[in-house]
């Protein structure tokens, strides 16, 4: 256990969840001297899929205070993604907006790794208490408004209160779970098979050393992302039909001789990990913030990660919602305001993303991934508005891509809400990063 105040039960805010979203949170109500108790139910480093970061994950981290932690970790650089859709590909170079001040790399991670720095830097900082292998059992209540959380640890069953609890317990959505606010998605039905390579040489590599690659196929798509100096995360997503009526092993290898490109990265490498699977459980909550309660990152929508910006969507929304707390904290009476605007803030964000995403399967105008391809080459586009939404530009009225997107009601996925416009590191006008 870390622990700054080990006999507290009291505090400002529980997080249900030790993942980017739950020390996200953590550390920004720690930024505003608040008191904040996070149970985890595994014990750190834990296997999680998901390796590439945007450069605005990584603007993020240096918000959230531990960019500087990151170094020394054997992570890849990023300085672009090798996107190789039907009738060619082309390199997405993150330099096109160097000029204007934006970030031009990120890293590239090993998220057991990863998620071991943040919540060790969560649970360093002051008036943070951090319990592992903890799992909540049951929300406590006062009326209707959630006010503490049932816990078991070492076969113990213990009790702690807060003025807010926050769900940030991932797929599991404890929270949202047991209070009914969960509806699945049935639109893409994708599942995911993938394995780890040693032995990477980066001679062999088509595109620049240490970028994603991301390839589309007439059945799905693939990933190629370094996550050490050596080893290579290459994954297969397919629809859950073809995978039932294959193999794991033969979705993954017909994906790779379609992508000769990928295939050309893994010249000499030998498996790491074999082959593993994970299905793609689309859901989302329309209600994502109620009295006593948040509901942050995955907890509250989850979709597929062909774009990966599941970690900085996470750690967004956890320290929105964290700032927001700190706001019902100081002015009560306003914690409705605060709800709505809250809520705004993460369907904006998921949205856009999933919106993004539903592009790239669209089959209007041929196979999977040729009307991502319109899009991005249509008129009235620059360079600038297709790199930055993909660098993570959710929360803009001003991208054309993005207002593009947002032009498709067949890709709405909330009810409708009011779009909130203002990126959360770099405000309504861009650069330079905000630091408030």
């Amino acid at each position: 256990m870390a622990s700054n105040e080990a006999d507290r039960t009291d505090y400002d805010a529980i997080v249900i969840g030790g993942g980017p979203s739950g020390a996200a949170y953590a550390l920004t109500m720690a930024q505003h001297g608040r008191t904040v108790l996070v149970l985890e139910k595994d014990k750190f480093p834990r296997f999680h899929i998901g390796e590439s970061f945007l450069p605005y994950t990584a603007d993020m981290l240096e918000l959230l205070g531990v960019l500087d932690r990151m170094p020394g970790n054997g992570f890849p650089i990023k300085r672009g993604l090798d996107l190789i859709v039907p009738g060619g590909n082309r390199l997405v170079d993150l330099e096109v907006t160097g000029d204007e001040g934006y970030r031009t790399w990120t890293y590239q991670v090993e998220r057991a790794r990863f998620d071991k720095i943040l919540l060790d830097a969560a649970g360093e900082a002051p008036g943070v208490t951090v319990m592992q292998e903890t799992a909540v059992k049951d929300l406590i209540y006062t009326g209707e408004r959630i006010t503490g959380v049932w816990f078991e640890r070492d076969g113990h069953r213990d009790s702690a209160t807060a003025k807010y609890v926050i769900d940030a317990s991932g797929r599991a959505g404890v929270l949202s779970r047991a209070l009914g606010l969960r509806k699945t998605d049935n639109q893409l039905r994708m599942a995911a098979v993938f394995k780890h390579f040693e032995g990477l040489d980066e001679q062999y590599n088509p595109t620049r050393e240490g970028d994603t690659q991301i390839g589309v196929h007439a059945d799905g798509w693939m990933w190629a992302i370094p996550i050490r100096d050596d080893i290579i995360s290459v994954g297969a997503m397919a629809p859950t039909s073809v995978l039932r009526a294959s193999s794991p092993e033969e979705v993954f290898a017909t994906g790779l001789a379609r992508l000769p490109r990928i295939a050309d990265r893994l010249t000499n490498t030998t498996e790491w990990h074999g082959i593993r699977g994970e299905r793609n459980f689309e859901y989302h909550s329309d209600t994502l913030a109620g009295p006593g309660y948040f509901i942050v990152g995955d907890s509250g929508c989850f979709t597929d990660p062909i774009f990966s910006a599941g970690v900085y969507l996470a750690l967004s929304t956890g320290r929105r919602a964290a700032q927001e707390t700190v706001d019902c904290l100081d002015n009560p009476a306003g914690e409705e305001q605060v709800r709505l605007r809250y809520e705004n803030f993460f369907k904006t964000g998921y949205e856009t993303y999933y919106r993004l995403i539903r592009a790239v399967y669209d089959t209007r105008v041929g196979t999977m991934g040729t009307y991502i391809r319109h899009l991005l080459m249509s008129d009235g586009l620059t360079e600038k508005d297709r790199v930055l939404t993909l660098n993570g530009d959710f929360w803009n009225d001003s991208n054309r891509l993005v207002e593009r997107l947002r032009e498709h009601p067949e890709y709405q996925l909330f009810d409708p809400f009011e779009v909130h416009v203002g990126c959360p590191v770099y405000g309504k006008d861009g650069p330079p990063l905000r630091v408030s």
